[in-house]
């Protein structure tokens, strides 16, 4: 009796999760999710799309999302549901596991050390261990024959990144939708929540009843839930949510930046690494 509630319970868990998608969330997550996929070009006939899992509330969703798409797909596509052990404490690997089987998600799980690797590295922790989590997924998927990686990085992600250049950086730079890799040949990174609402993205979590994962790196130190250990990151979310008491437009603003940059009044861009100056054409 017991074991078959405890299959009963992980059943209505997957389809509830399922059905909101469908249904409630149908607006804000699916339709999103779908119009990159379709306006980017992100997935084509014969893809193999290895769906990388960090157990954190967007990178779980997003492989929801490609279910919910491959049941009705135009193309067809093969999926990799890929995930990777940095180094978690017991309680953090069995809630990316209990987590993945509650939600019907089949997970290739691997493991590597990076957080000792970056916990005894020099320079910035959340740069290190996103590169080194980067590199090792691109040669597992490789290994799987996938051609394609699948980030989790949502629009809040991609304006937050926009301001950080500039601020930070001194740069304009996007977070681009896809990515062709330069040093896994025939490899393809591409962003599918690219347009989706890291707010909606938490109003589904809690719909559902779900927790997961924050970062759980050795040098995270936040303690609020899906943080983020960049202080830099922290700092352009408090900018933008200040900004966007004046002006509510100031998300869409930032983001149709990157859109509609006119090169006729810029002093300097770079193209292919090669720089270009406005004095050039003058």
């Amino acid at each position: 009796m017991g074991a078959s509630m405890k299959t009963e319970d992980t059943f209505s868990r997957q389809a509830i999760a399922e059905a909101s998608i469908r249904n409630e969330f149908h607006k804000k997550l699916l339709e999103p999710f779908t119009k990159a996929c379709r306006d980017y070009e992100l997935i084509s006939e014969g893809d193999r799309i290895a769906v990388c899992i960090s157990g954190g509330k967007d990178s779980v969703l997003m492989a929801k999302l490609f279910q919910e798409i491959q049941k009705h797909r135009k193309v067809e596509f093969d999926l990799v549901f890929l995930a990777m052990d940095p180094g978690y404490n017991e309680k953090n690997r069995i809630l990316l596991e209990s987590n993945a089987k509650a939600l019907g998600i089949p997970l290739v799980l691997f493991n590597s050390s990076i957080f000792e690797e970056v916990n005894n590295a020099s320079g910035s922790p959340c740069y290190i261990c996103a590169r080194k989590r980067r590199g090792y997924l691109y040669s597992k998927a490789k290994e799987l024959s996938c051609n394609k990686i699948a980030l989790g990085h949502h629009y809040d992600d991609v304006i937050e990144t926009i301001l950080m250049g500039m601020l930070y950086g001194g740069q304009i730079q996007s977070m681009m939708p896809k990515l062709r890799s330069r040093h896994y040949e025939g490899m393809e990174l591409i962003r599918p929540m690219y347009l989706i609402r890291e707010n909606d993205i938490c109003e589904w979590r809690d719909y559902n009843e779900l927790k997961f994962l924050r970062c759980a790196c050795l040098s995270f130190k936040k303690d609020s839930q899906d943080g983020d250990a960049s202080s830099a990151r922290l700092e352009i979310k408090k900018l933008i949510s200040s900004l966007k008491e004046k002006n509510p437009s100031v998300e869409a603003n930032i983001f149709k930046s990157v859109e509609n940059i006119d090169l006729n009044s810029v002093i300097a861009y770079k193209k292919d690494g090669k720089k270009k100056c406005f004095l050039d054409d003058y």
